[in-house]
């Protein structure tokens, strides 16, 4: 994912969807995601935010376990409720 603007909700959402559909990588997530949680003078809503530092991180290891801190089952529960919350 790449793109020269402040990602909407609908891009950040694409990218936790790709992450799930194993079509983008963790460390891409992060990468990107890390572009736009760094950039200071932007203003985002409640739920843009809070979507985009969940994929800030996100391959983050787990202490001893050599998985991941957040695994795949809990991307797909957090792409559920940020689906919820759209709606809402």
């Amino acid at each position: 994912m790449d793109c020269d603007h402040q990602p909407t909700l609908d891009e950040i959402t694409e990218c936790l969807v790709a992450l799930a559909e194993g079509r983008l990588t963790r460390d891409e997530a992060d990468r990107w995601a890390a572009r736009w949680v760094a950039e200071d003078e932007l203003a985002w809503d409640a739920l843009s935010w809070w979507a985009l530092n969940l994929l800030h991180g996100i391959d983050l290891p787990a202490a001893g376990s050599g998985g991941y801190l957040h695994d795949d089952e809990q991307i797909h529960t957090w792409l559920a409720e940020l689906r919820t919350r759209r709606v809402m």
